[in-house]
């Protein structure tokens, strides 16, 4: 969920970045409310749109996350059910950062719908008081010593202490906004201001888009008189001007010197339209984004367990990572998907590869392949027959209950430690189906030693393959082990 806010928030600063450096000079005043309000949906829509030839260009590789073993006191029976792809409950009943932050977000909402309800009030307030009128299908309301004009769909409120020649230019204007529905797009960004409380560059792109109304508004009428006149008649009014924010309000200070100068403006030449096609390759490249990353903070590559004290950083990090899943409960898909990133350096001989690629490129015919979603993964005894899910799974089964009914929970004793003691283990099986290359880092010797010993137990079992060559399999498996 965070990660999908900041892609769209990402996406929506883009998109006015685009606006701002190449459409918002230009006078095609239609195109661009068109840019102004699509661009904030499509933020909200792309980074939900996975397009697997983009996946396909960047292989996915990572180990093959195991199911958290819990061991000792009552949660001795009960894991994290984590495998590559599936992810179900935990023990924990305590609010997540997931929860918390929705639990905010609503909060949030509540606030800003209680003072979009204030303004409801005051508008209707407003309307209440003033004298009623109508004028070529449109409703006036007269606000007694008043200098404000502003309008809500085909409702115009004029102060009556403005001058009859105020009055005719305002009612020009504002019939302008009133064909044109303008009200509703402030309304739409007023809506987005209530679920998207907290996203600074909606309020950016409202503000945007009521500029782009004054001049389409000026623009209209500037065509029955003198550009000249029109914007004399502008600097000599009087400002006095309403706060509510899903009205068009004539008399915007801060709006009279870029309306004065957008009238001033030529008329944009037709080829200066084929800017608009800069959205393509905007477009093309945000997809080629949302397609290639996972949903949360990815794990780097250095996540392989090896035994030097360089990796201690790397090691707090896996920790906090274990800690977050067990208190986590129920995780989303994008939580699911980030879980499959988690990269291993890659070391053959003397030879270090830096890049994922590059360990491919170099390795592919001879050595161990990580993949999680192999054509065929390794095979526990028993579980012969299964489809690649389904084999996980009893795979999974078959190692937490192994090591639950191995584990010499007595060894906490000799180490003196109490408390939850947290032991990662690194392992693969490889072409033969034997256990290899098994590293165990913990908060003792003693634990990382028992939980070798446990690991080496596991039985040989159908070796993995993949385009119909046998390969070797990571897996990470996080034990839990809780003294009392």
């Amino acid at each position: 969920m965070i990660h999908y806010i900041l892609q769209t928030i990402a996406f929506q600063l883009l998109f006015l970045v685009v606006y701002d450096l190449f459409l918002k000079k230009e006078t095609f005043f239609t195109w661009n409310r068109i840019y102004l309000i699509a661009t904030p949906v499509v933020s909200f829509l792309l980074p939900l749109f996975k397009i697997e030839a983009f996946r396909n260009a960047i292989p996915e590789q990572y180990l093959i996350q195991l199911p958290a073993v819990i061991i000792g006191g009552e949660s001795a029976q009960k894991a994290i059910q984590l495998d590559a792809v599936t992810i179900s409950e935990t023990t924990a009943s305590f609010l997540t950062i997931s929860e918390i932050v929705q639990a905010i977000w609503v909060l949030g909402m509540l606030v800003a719908l209680t003072l979009f309800s204030l303004k409801v009030i005051k508008f209707y307030k407003l309307k209440q008081s003033g004298i009623k009128n109508e004028f070529e299908n449109l409703k006036i309301i007269q606000l007694p010593n008043s200098k404000a004009a502003f309008s809500f769909f085909n409702t115009i409120f004029l102060g009556s202490d403005l001058s009859e020649e105020q009055t005719e230019n305002i009612l020009l204007h504002e019939k302008v906004h009133a064909k044109q529905k303008h009200t509703a797009d402030l309304l739409f960004f007023e809506a987005l201001r209530i679920i998207w409380w907290f996203n600074p560059l909606v309020y950016v792109f409202q503000k945007k888009i009521t500029e782009l109304q004054e001049f389409i508004a000026d623009s209209s009428v500037a065509k029955q008189q003198t550009r000249k006149t029109y914007y004399q008649n502008l600097l000599s009014q009087v400002f006095q001007t309403s706060d509510i924010s899903f009205t068009n309000t004539f008399f915007n200070q801060s709006l009279i010197k870029k309306r004065i100068v957008m009238l001033q403006k030529s008329k944009s030449k037709k080829i200066f339209q084929l800017k608009y096609l800069l959205l393509i390759p905007v477009v093309c490249a945000m997809l080629f984004y949302t397609s290639c990353t996972n949903e949360a903070d990815e794990v780097k590559e250095e996540a392989n367990l090896v035994s030097n004290t360089g990796d201690s950083e790397v090691m707090t990090k896996i920790n906090e990572l274990s800690e977050a899943i067990m208190k986590k409960g129920n995780l989303t898909p994008e939580e699911e998907k980030a879980l499959q990133f988690l990269a291993t350096k890659a070391e053959l001989g003397d030879k270090v590869y830096t890049s994922v690629q590059e360990y491919l490129d170099k390795t592919e015919d001879d050595t161990d392949v990580p993949f999680s979603a192999i054509d065929k993964v390794p095979t526990f005894p028993g579980c012969e027959g299964m489809s690649n899910e389904d084999a996980k799974k009893c795979m999974s089964n078959n190692i937490m209950q192994l090591v639950v009914d191995n584990f010499n929970s007595k060894v906490g004793d000799n180490a003196n430690l109490n408390g939850k003691q947290r032991i990662f283990v690194q392992f693969k099986i490889d072409k033969q189906g034997n256990v290899a290359d098994a590293k165990a880092r913990g908060p003792h010797p003693d634990l990382e030693e028992e939980a070798l010993r446990v690991v080496n137990k596991i039985p040989q079992m159908l070796p993995g393959e993949h385009r119909g060559k046998k390969v070797g399999v990571l897996y990470s498996l996080p034990i839990i082990f809780e003294i009392n």
